[in-house]
């Protein structure tokens, strides 16, 4: 039976990458040793996306308020690489981790599974 998803982030600077989702976002985490962190995510859903080239897979943060959000982020030192955007199906920016990798932050309008 299926009980969770483990999604990966693969990061030039692992540590400060951690760093931010344990000290920035604030999520809860297991240590595994040796700096091993495995955080607990927020309720998620998953999507599935026509392709448009190579198959691929995208980890977005869902935000209530991206605004805020952003504004939020950026006063805790974090670079808004894509200010918010309206895309149709929600409102949809993108932050750079500190080991240079970047991230989706949206604000949906359609409908979400989180909710179920």
């Amino acid at each position: 039976m299926i009980i969770g998803m483990h999604a990966l982030i693969f990061s030039d600077s692992p540590e400060a990458d951690r760093a931010f989702i344990r000290d920035v976002l604030g999520f809860p985490y297991v240590d595994d040793g040796d700096g091993w962190l495995i955080f607990k995510l927020p309720p998620s859903e998953v999507g599935v996306h026509p392709a448009d080239g190579p198959v691929k897979h995208q980890i977005y943060l869902m935000a209530d308020d991206i605004a805020q959000t952003t504004q939020d982020l950026r006063g805790k030192g974090i670079e808004i690489v894509e200010e918010p955007t309206d895309r149709g199906y929600g409102i949809e920016a993108v932050i750079r981790l500190p080991g240079g990798g970047t991230l989706g932050v949206y604000e949906p309008r359609h409908q979400k599974a989180i909710d179920l």
